[in-house]
C-alpha cells in the first residue's frame, strides 16, 4: 500500500518529471517573500535569534561534547553550540536504520524526501536568517539560494532518482518455452540496493544550494546520509539535518538515517571519515586541492566534486554596449564573486570591442567597465545587497595579495553597513594583465577579484581562454559576439573543454546564475567538476539491483 506521503505528493512529483524531461521554466516553490505572509521576514529574524546563545538540540547517538564557533560575517557572534557526536557511532546508527528505509521502497521514500523539502520550505525564511548571518549572503540572496532555489535543486534530485529507480520493474515472470517439456518459469524480485552510508561534505558560501542535490539523490536512493557541514557554517545544514529527522520520525522510520556530524577547523574530521571503510558516497564542494584529495583517497566511496576553475569572458563585439557593461557588472558584483560560477578571465581584442556604430578602444572599454563597476557600486543601499559580506578572511587577504597580479583599473574598497558596522564588505578588485601572464589570471582567485586579459586578437582568446579552461576547470564560458564564425569556433571549444556556453547576456540572465530543472549545472567533463548537477549519472551510481528469484 502507497505511504500517505507519496500519495501526498504524487502530484508535484509528476509535476517534476515533466520539468526534468521538458527542461523549460519552472520553479515549483514560490521565489517572492511575500507569499510567505506578511511578517515571513521578522517571524524568520525571531527564529533565527532564538537559536543564538543557545544550544541546538538534535537527539544523536554517541554525543562526546558540544561545539560550534560561528561568527557572523556581519560581525556577530552566533554562540550556537551543537552535539558533537562521534563518527563511527554516527555510522553505526545508520546502517542499523538502513534496512527499513530500503524495503520501504522509491515510492515511498520519495514521498518522504518531497515531504522534508515541502517542510524545509515552510522554513525559508528562517533558514534565510541562518545563511545570511554564516555566509554573508544579503538577506534576499540567502533568501532565494538556501530556500526555494535550493529545495528546488533538491526536488530535482529526487525527480531525476525517482525516475531511475522506476524504470528497474518491482517483478517479473520469466518464461522461456522448451520442446516436449513445460516452459521454463521463474518469477523474478528486482530490489532498489543502496550503496550504505553516504557523506555529505558542506561548503562555506552556499551550504544548502549545494548541499541538497547530494543529500537528496543519496537518501531517497536508500542511503543514510551525515551531514558535515563547514565549521564556519553549520546553522543551515543543523536546521536541514532538524527537518529531515522529524520527518522521518513521523513517517515511522529511524530518524538516524539522517545525522549531523560537527567538526571544527582545530580538529577536522573530513579526511578520517570520508575514509571509512562503511562511507560509500562522497559528495563535496569547495577549494580543489581538498576536492582531489578525495577523488584519489576515497576509493572505498563513490566521491562526486564540485571544485573550482576560471571561469571566462569572451568580449569580441556586441549589439548593446551599455547592456553588455551592465550584465558584466553584476556578474562581477553578485554575492562579491564568492560564487563558483562568476567570471574572472575576461578577454578583450587590442582591436577593441565592436559595437553597431563604432569600435571601442580597449582602453577606453577598460575605463568604462570601471566607471560602470564604480557608479553601480556608488549607491550604497544596492551595493550592500548585491555584495553580501565577505565569508572568509582569507579571501580579503587574497583582495590584498592580489593588487600585485596585474595594474589595477577599479580598486577594491571596504563598505559600511548601517546596521552591522563590523560587517565585511569590499567591493570588487579589477585589475589588467597581458594575455601571456597566465600565472596572473589563469588560477581561481576566489572573491570579488577579476581580470582584464589583453589578447592581440579575438582567436588568440579563444585559444588561451580554451588552454585555460581545460588546464584549470570550469563551470561557465561568456562570449559576447555578433560574428558567426566566433559562435562557431565558442561552440566547438565549449564542447571539446566541457564548459556550458553562453552567448550576449545583456539583461536580466547572469553567467552566474543555473536555474533548476533546466540548467546542467557543470559537466563533469573538465577539472572544475567531476560531476553533473544534476543528471542521470547523478544519481544512478548511488544504487544497485539486487535480484531474487523462485520457480513460478
Amino acid at each position: 500500500m502507497p505511504h500517505l506521503l507519496f500519495e501526498k505528493h504524487k502530484p508535484l512529483l509528476a509535476q517534476a518529471l515533466v520539468a526534468i524531461r521538458k527542461r523549460g521554466y519552472w520553479s515549483p516553490y514560490a521565489e517572492s517573500i511575500k507569499a510567505y505572509g506578511d511578517d515571513a521576514i521578522e517571524e524568520g529574524r525571531s527564529a533565527f535569534e532564538a537559536y543564538r546563545d543557545a544550544q541546538f538540540y538534535l537527539d544523536q547517538p554517541g554525543v562526546i561534547e558540544r561545539g560550534g564557533s560561528e561568527i557572523s560575517p556581519y560581525g556577530l557572534s552566533l554562540n550556537i553550540s551543537y552535539p558533537k557526536c562521534g563518527p563511527d557511532a554516527l555510522i553505526v546508527a545508520a546502517k542499523a536504520a538502513m534496512m527499513a528505509w530500503i524495503k520501504a521502497g522509491p515510492d515511498t521514500r520519495a514521498g518522504v524526501c518531497v515531504e522534508m523539502l515541502s517542510r524545509l520550505n515552510a522554513h525559508s525564511l528562517e533558514m534565510a536568517h541562518a545563511v545570511m548571518h554564516t555566509t554573508g549572503q544579503s538577506l534576499s540572496t540567502a533568501f532565494l539560494a538556501a530556500g526555494p532555489q535550493a529545495q528546488e535543486r533538491g526536488l530535482e534530485a529526487v525527480a531525476y532518482a525517482y525516475r531511475e529507480m522506476k524504470q528497474v520493474p518491482e517483478t517479473a515472470l520469466w518464461e522461456k518455452p522448451r520442446e516436449r517439456h513445460p516452459p521454463l518459469r521463474l518469477e523474478k524480485i528486482y530490489t532498489i540496493v543502496p550503496r550504505g552510508v553516504a557523506l555529505v561534505l558542506g561548503c562555506s558560501t552556499f551550504p544548502t544550494w549545494n548541499a541538497y542535490p547530494g543529500f537528496f539523490a543519496s537518501l531517497v536512493t536508500g542511503n543514510p546520509v551525515l551531514i558535515k557541514p563547514h565549521p564556519s557554517v553549520i546553522l543551515p545544514l543543523a536546521l536541514t539535518v532538524a527537518v529531515a529527522r522529524q520527518t522521518l520520525k513521523e513517517a515511522g522510520f529511524d530518524p538516524n538515517l539522517v545525522a549531523l556530524l560537527v567538526d571544527d577547523s582545530d580538529a577536522p574530521v573530513a579526511r578520517e571519515v570520508a575514509t571509512h571503510p562503511d562511507i560509500r558516497v562522497v559528495d563535496y564542494t569547495g577549494g580543489p586541492v581538498f576536492g582531489l584529495w578525495l577523488e584519489e583517497n576515497a576509493r572505498q566511496a563513490k566521491v562526486f566534486t564540485e571544485k573550482a576553475g576560471v571561469n571566462c569572458v569572451i568580449v569580441d563585439s556586441t549589439d548593446d554596449y551599455p547592456g553588455l557593461l551592465k550584465n558584466l557588472v553584476l556578474s562581477l558584483s553578485l554575492y562579491s564573486g564568492q560564487m563558483c560560477t562568476t567570471p574572472q578571465a575576461i578577454f578583450v581584442s587590442r582591436d577593441g570591442v565592436k559595437t553597431k556604430s563604432e569600435t571601442i578602444p580597449l582602453d577606453q572599454f577598460e575605463r568604462d567597465l570601471s566607471r560602470a563597476l564604480n557608479t553601480f557600486l556608488d549607491d550604497t543601499p544596492r551595493a550592500l545587497e548585491i555584495l553580501g559580506a565577505i565569508q572568509s578572511p582569507t579571501t580579503l587577504a587574497r583582495i590584498e595579495a592580489s593588487r600585485e597580479l596585474g595594474e589595477v583599473i577599479c580598486e577594491s574598497r571596504a563598505l559600511r553597513h548601517p546596521q552591522f558596522p563590523e560587517a565585511r564588505i569590499q567591493t570588487p578588485l579589477l585589475l589588467k594583465v597581458d594575455v601571456a601572464d597566465i600565472p596572473a589570471y589563469g588560477e581561481e582567485r576566489f572573491g570579488p577579484i577579476g581580470f582584464v586579459v589583453e589578447a592581440e586578437t579575438t582567436l588568440e582568446s579563444l585559444s588561451v581562454a580554451e588552454r585555460i579552461m581545460h588546464e584549470q576547470g570550469a563551470l561557465n564560458l561568456l562570449v559576447h559576439s555578433t560574428s558567426g564564425p566566433i559562435w562557431q569556433l565558442a561552440e566547438e571549444i565549449s564542447l571539446r573543454v566541457g564548459v556550458a556556453l553562453s552567448f550576449n547576456l545583456t539583461d536580466g540572465v547572469y553567467i552566474n546564475q543555473a536555474a533548476s530543472f533546466s540548467d546542467y549545472h557543470a559537466t563533469g567533463a573538465n577539472p572544475a567538476a567531476n560531476a553533473c548537477l544534476i543528471d542521470s549519472a547523478f544519481v544512478a551510481s548511488r544504487f544497485f539491483v539486487v535480484q531474487s528469484r523462485h520457480p513460478a
